[in-house]
């Protein structure tokens, strides 16, 4: 069983955004995170799914 990217987009989102409601601190490493898996997916595309 594959979960389509298209569907995971959203779901990640969503999950952030509340997490970034919960906790406002938290917004930092979460686009912490997102710039560095962005950097790498584009550096190592081979690596993309």
């Amino acid at each position: 069983m594959t979960i389509a990217n298209i569907a995971l987009t959203p779901l990640v989102s969503l999950i952030a955004g509340v997490l970034i409601l919960i906790m406002p601190r938290l917004l930092n490493y979460i686009v912490a995170i997102y710039l560095i898996i962005i950097g790498l997916i584009g550096l190592f595309p081979q690596m993309a799914m």
